[in-house]
């Protein structure tokens, strides 16, 4: 058997300096080559695992590229491919192939040969690109549809008795409802979702899932079902399950993979049943950096100047659902100081952050955005986060405590910047209030970003980027920009995670003679874009020659 250095020069991996000095530090440490040649940077994991198997005489599978048979893998329980770290791969004749990160694991290969009934060959694969494979390929699908033959079966008693026999006992994890819940969350947050919709229609319960932005149908359950689960999920969130004539509200934490997430849950009584849609709150998105938000260079220099300042008023617009929350608590991050008081006003409240007062509305108990805000301002605050400046009275708050030197961080529902000038004026703030305490404004959209793995580069023809309005003349070279092509990582849609577009506009003394003479919202996107302002649709654009997105996605979420 050749020796692992051997084989890493042969591939050209390393070369005779690096193997020296790697060997020099192995009799140092004690440890593997292999291992040494990682932690010094000169190798990286998936070479390493490549060479050993190679070594050995394994097989070796590169599961991020490589074409799993869908066949192949059910032939082996979801449950043992998750307790074995193992993804079957494809057939080989009458053997069935599977990729494992320790190959050398007898009671492992001993288990999917009893299950498979086949006889079982082993190829090699690295830890992490098995890890998503296994998330892609071993999904919960089968499991759900089973539950729903089984409470299909059970459909013998009344609604009521089926209510009552599945969540008389909510602690009981074997019954059908609370493991088809389960399934229905655990699935989400393994395929990123943002949100889950549960939808009672005529004849069916429907599911589906928003990933990246676009809503995908995942599960269509029977009507008898629907009472069930939307009773087990109004439990979960410490919701009333006698009331469904009106909308309600909750919260409710699971653990996935040693991790805790948090879910915000909203029924709506709609003709068919109550509608349930849960928004999937992962907290490590409340911990973000500014920088990891897609800010353009000269975009985030003016958004920093901004947050940076002891007092005015900063605004984040855009529609639901585009990203709003996360950069104010991005920008909570960037400024919030153990010498500095920082309360927020939500509703609700999304995520938890140490060190922050966070208030949550209670409009029942009188604790309106207005009146909690009143309240705040006796406390000394040095940063106030308001979640939404919904009418006047907030407004006029608001304006007064960025007046009055405090740093207000905000949302509004506007298609772009210029128009949170006009908006403001609208809602009664006297347009010279506007004009001092406005500091900024940054409208948001978000972006499929493409795969990395299998995104294409192309040429566009004349026709595309003049019916798309590129920044292109006739005549002029054209750039080389890159399109969706779909691959296994992405489940074949070309995208995969999102990016954030960005119209970040300060207001200038230009703008604010505008606020006072009571422009119009384009008068003032003129006056801003001839300051320097980059429309959301211009940095979209930056953002597909750059090759994070394509025309087609930017034209989809931007006007």
């Amino acid at each position: 058997m050749k020796q692992l250095g051997e084989i890493l020069l042969e591939e050209g991996l390393v070369d005779e300096a690096q193997l020296m000095h790697a060997l020099d530090v192995q009799i140092e440490r004690g440890s593997s080559l292999g291992r040494v040649l990682v932690e010094l940077g000169i190798l990286s994991e998936d070479d390493l695992v490549r060479a050993l198997a190679q070594q050995v005489g394994l097989e070796y599978v590169d599961l991020d590229e490589y074409p799993v048979d869908r066949a192949a893998v059910a032939a082996v329980p979801g449950s043992v491919c998750r307790r074995y770290n193992a993804l079957p791969v494809r057939y080989d004749g009458g053997v069935l192939v599977v990729a494992m990160a320790d190959p050398g694991n007898v009671m492992a290969v001993d288990d999917m040969r009893s299950v498979s009934g086949m006889p079982i060959r082993t190829a090699v694969a690295s830890h992490d690109p098995l890890a998503r494979a296994i998330d892609r390929y071993v999904r919960a699908d089968g499991e759900l549809e089973n539950l729903q033959n089984v409470l299909e079966e059970e459909q013998n008693a009344t609604l009521e008795e089926l209510d009552l026999a599945n969540l008389g006992n909510v602690s009981d994890e074997d019954a059908p409802i609370v493991r088809y819940v389960n399934l229905l969350v655990t699935q989400a947050i393994t395929d990123r979702a943002s949100d889950i919709h549960i939808e009672p229609a005529e004849h069916e319960l429907r599911v589906r899932y928003r990933i990246d932005g676009v809503l995908h149908e995942m599960q269509r359950s029977p009507k008898q079902i629907a009472n069930g689960v939307i009773s087990r999920v109004k439990i979960l969130s410490d919701i009333d399950i006698a009331e469904r004539r009106k909308p309600q509200d909750g919260r409710m934490s699971v653990t996935h993979n040693g991790k805790k997430i948090d879910l915000r849950v909203a029924t709506l009584p709609t003709v068919w049943g109550e509608k349930i849609v849960m928004r999937i709150l992962d907290n490590s998105t409340a911990r973000l950096d500014l920088r990891d938000l897609s800010f353009g260079e000269e975009n985030y220099r003016i958004y920093e100047e901004s947050y940076k300042k002891p007092y005015g008023m900063i605004l984040v617009t855009g529609p639901t659902g585009s990203g709003k929350s996360t950069t104010l608590y991005a920008t909570l991050n960037a400024v919030s100081k153990p010498e500095i008081n920082v309360i927020t006003v939500e509703d609700p409240v999304e995520y938890r952050l140490d060190g922050i007062n966070q208030v949550q509305v209670n409009p029942k108990a009188g604790l309106t955005f207005a009146s909690a805000l009143r309240s705040i301002l006796r406390s000394d605050p040095d940063v106030v986060l308001l979640g939404e400046i919904r009418d006047h009275e907030t407004a006029q708050i608001a304006i007064e405590a960025a007046l009055t030197g405090h740093l207000v961080l905000s949302t509004l529902h506007t298609n772009d910047a210029p128009s949170a000038v006009t908006r403001l004026v609208e809602m009664g703030i006297e347009p010279f209030l506007v004009g001092s305490a406005l500091d900024c404004v940054v409208a948001q959209r978000l972006a499929r970003k493409l795969c990395d793995k299998c995104k294409e580069p192309y040429v566009p023809s004349d026709e595309e980027l003049l019916g798309a309005r590129f920044p292109w003349m006739p005549g002029e070279a054209k750039p080389t920009l890159h399109r969706p092509a779909g691959c296994t990582s992405c489940s074949k849609t070309g995208y995969r995670g999102r990016l954030a577009l960005h119209e970040v506009m300060q207001v200038t003394e230009a703008l604010e003679r505008h606020a006072v003479a009571g422009s119009s919202a384009a008068e003032i996107s003129k006056s801003a874009i001839a300051d320097g302002m980059t429309t959301l649709r211009d940095d979209g654009w930056r953002k597909v020659v750059e090759g994070r997105t394509s025309i087609e996605e930017i034209l989809r979420v931007v006007a």
